[in-house]
């Protein structure tokens, strides 16, 4: 079993955080304008560059 350092658990989980999808209310305030979000990444397409330290 591998083990996680703190500060790499806690930038993995701000990623995590950051997958999370536009809020509706954004959306319509904006009438669409904002339709995607810009940090969404794919699990398999782009890799994380989080250094084992």
């Amino acid at each position: 079993m591998s083990k996680k350092d703190s500060l790499k658990k806690r930038r993995l989980g701000k990623k995590t955080k950051q997958l999370r999808r536009l809020p509706l209310l954004a959306q319509m305030k904006t009438h669409k304008r904002l339709e995607s979000n810009a940090f969404a990444r794919n699990w398999r397409r782009s890799k994380l560059r989080i250094k084992d330290e």
